[in-house]
């Protein structure tokens, strides 16, 4: 089972990251944990599932419409994820690109890759980290998307995050006695707060747990 999890989390995007840095143009078959071949990943898809890779740069226009394509041309063998923007012909590099835009880019092709070279369960920290509003809520659609594809686990701490998912996906983690308690939102017992209140405001209010606990 183990062997078929991938735990992604793209956090680094400091100047040292290696999203930031050449990478080999060959090694391209699976996107890593922290996205450091995402330049080789997608033009692998460009060659070979064009349509999947249209899907994801029309989908980074959706958040980022200043965005144009991915300019993917490998220098002796090396590759460094590097894009144009509309009405302009000056080629951007990933220094250049906010922490937030690098984060997006490597969660919309890691989750519109085709379905095929997807991990069997997907766990993705904090995958809000640094997004937009906006962005948060396209990440989301996606994620419920691929979800029928691949189990997805996720760890949050967004509240714009949370309301984006049915109750009957959530699980509260709390910590007691040293160790770690699951627990599964139960919507009809909470059934006249929802009513009332969205889910993020029920946690707020520490109804549902996975607050401070006394």
């Amino acid at each position: 089972i183990l062997r078929h999890c991938i735990v992604y989390q793209f956090h680094n995007t400091s100047g040292n990251a290696r999203i930031r840095q050449y990478w080999s143009a060959e090694d391209n078959k699976s996107l890593k944990e922290d996205g450091g071949n995402l330049a080789p990943f997608l033009l692998r898809l460009r060659e070979q599932y064009p349509a999947y890779y249209r899907r994801i740069v029309e989908t980074i226009k959706d958040i980022a419409p200043f965005f144009d394509d991915f300019a993917l041309q490998p220098d002796q063998h090396k590759l460094l994820l590097q894009w144009k923007e509309k009405g302009s012909d000056v080629v951007f590099g990933p220094h250049q690109a906010s922490d937030g835009s690098l984060r997006m880019m490597a969660l919309i092709s890691l989750l519109l890759q085709p379905e095929d070279n997807l991990p069997s369960i997907i766990i993705i920290d904090e995958p809000e980290l640094g997004l937009h509003p906006y962005a948060i809520n396209v990440i989301a659609g996606l994620i419920q998307s691929v979800s029928s594809q691949a189990q997805v686990i996720l760890a949050t701490q967004s509240t714009s995050f949370l309301d984006q998912f049915e109750p009957q996906d959530i699980l509260i983690v709390e910590r007691q006695d040293r160790e770690s308690i699951f627990k599964r939102f139960d919507p009809k017992t909470l059934s006249e707060w929802l009513d009332e209140y969205s889910i993020s405001e029920l946690w707020e209010k520490n109804v549902i747990g996975g607050g401070p606990l006394k």
